[in-house]
This record gives C-alpha cells, sequence and structure tokens, in this order.
C-alpha cells in the first residue's frame, strides 16, 4: 500500500470511531469532571527524572571530551 492509500484508510476508521452512539452506562454529564482538571500523577515526576538524568548524562559526556 502506498502512503495516500494508508492515511486514507486511517481517516475513514477515525470516522467511523467517532460515528458511534454514546454509551449508556457510563457517568452522567453532571458527575463529569471538570475539563480544565488534569490528573497530574507519577508519570509526570518519571518524565522529569528521566528528563534531568538525560541532562547529566549529556554534560558527562561533554566533560569528557
Amino acid at each position: 500500500m502506498n502512503r495516500f492509500s494508508l492515511t486514507m484508510a486511517f481517516m475513514l476508521l477515525a470516522g467511523a470511531a467517532y460515528a458511534q452512539a454514546p454509551s449508556t452506562t457510563g457517568p452522567t454529564p453532571s458527575a463529569a469532571p471538570d475539563p480544565t482538571e488534569v490528573p497530574l500523577d507519577g508519570g509526570a515526576s518519571l518524565l522529569l527524572a528521566s528528563g534531568v538524568a538525560y541532562g547529566l548524562k549529556r554534560l558527562r559526556l561533554r566533560r569528557a571530551r
């Protein structure tokens, strides 16, 4: 398949996913959380720690030259 065909297939699949009926078993709209709330948990701290570790590694490599 070429890229155009693959792109079109993904676009059609995405359109079909949006066409699904809303769930009746989910939370009611009044129980939905505020859309401005962002769940920051362990993932953000792991990302920050990995960035610091990568920066330290790069500094050590630069000083070793």
